[in-house]
């Protein structure tokens, strides 16, 4: 009976964050709230942004009721409540942009909040050692985690059906890991995120009639980090499974941040030279690109969890594959643009 429940609270996840979805598509809806396109924009159309909403409702009502059936009063209240922060401070700067300064507090105070209830980094496991953090450096290092979780999901949500497929192949990646754990409620949660961002994607799929907004991608990273935190804390995954499992977004993000930073760029100014969208506008256009990405996302996903059970020299291994995978990668798209300008 509690695994029926468990199930169930996301099927009403499902259905909670689908039909908000719809509604918020009118145009009589009052979240029907346009985005317009600019020169750094890879949509074409006015189209409306807050289909977040629709996931973080679901979210919420699902966090309560497990908050209430487990008694858990430790980490969903305090995870909800960074939530909420995160995406009122980003669904303001959605409809008038705020100040960098402005954003980044409500971000460090969302992940102030975690820190307090003990989701700190502690230490990882290098090969067969243990690395532990002094406790300055944890909270450091956990800080920054999260607010760079926050940040780089918002960066990469700028292609049709790409932030809400990597949040239902990501959250379901950690449900699974928490199935295998044992850990009922960090199986629910993550299902119960997995299953919103599946509603949000059935109308966000090429061509997308409503986007997730800033609300709903910085909100979806916050998770991200949270329940890393959290599965790390109770020991059901180590960082790099994590970390491996949301590979697609934070390698993207994180090499394309360096290069801007190495050639002078502001990072925090909109751009298009993540390498998703450097394959759409090479011609791959939105539906190609993000099916791709659904491969390499679900490839991810399984190798992770099956390195999970695996002794730690596999697990090293699938890291170092990984590695050289993704410079591969990186390494063809460069391919793929010069051949198209020579081509020109």
């Amino acid at each position: 009976m509690p695994a029926f429940l468990n199930l169930l609270i996301a099927v009403f996840g499902f259905a909670i964050s689908a039909g908000l979805t719809r509604r918020f598509c009118d145009p009589a809806s009052r979240l029907h709230i346009l985005d317009h396109p600019n020169e750094r924009s890879l949509h074409t159309r006015p189209t409306p942004r807050s289909g977040g909403i629709a996931i973080l409702g679901a979210v919420c009502v699902g966090t309560l009721w497990l908050a209430w059936r487990f008694q858990d009063t430790s980490r969903l209240p305090w995870i909800a409540a960074g939530m909420l922060l995160i995406a009122a401070v980003s669904f303001v700067d959605d409809r008038r942009r705020l100040p960098v300064a402005e954003r980044m507090l409500a971000h460090l105070l969302s992940a102030a909040l975690l820190l307090w209830r003990g989701f700190v980094l502690h230490g990882l496991t290098v090969g067969g050692a243990v690395l532990d953090f002094p406790g300055w450096l944890g909270i450091v290092l956990s800080l920054l985690f999260v607010v760079w979780m926050v940040n780089l999901y918002n960066f990469m949500d700028g292609m049709d059906g790409f932030a809400g497929g990597m949040a239902v192949i990501g959250f379901g990646g950690f449900a699974i890991l928490g199935w295998m754990a044992g850990n009922e409620l960090f199986f629910a949660t993550s299902a119960l995120v997995a299953a919103a961002a599946a509603g949000f994607l059935f109308y966000n799929f090429p061509p997308a009639r409503i986007f997730m907004g800033d609300a709903g991608s910085s909100a979806l990273g916050f998770l991200a980090a949270a329940l890393t935190l959290w599965g790390m804390r109770a020991g059901i995954f180590r960082f790099a499974t994590a970390l491996l499992v949301f590979s697609p977004f934070v390698v993207d993000a994180t090499v394309t941040l360096f290069r801007r930073l190495l050639q002078g760029e502001k990072i925090w100014q909109a751009h298009r030279t993540h390498y998703y969208q450097r394959l759409v506008q090479l011609g791959w256009g939105h539906r190609k690109t993000v099916l791709w990405e659904y491969v390499l996302m679900l490839a991810c996903a399984a190798s992770a969890i099956w390195a999970s059970s695996r002794a730690q020299a596999v697990q090293g291994v699938v890291l170092i594959v990984w590695g050289m995978l993704y410079v591969s990668l990186i390494v063809l798209v460069h391919v793929f643009e010069r051949r198209a300008r020579q081509s020109v």
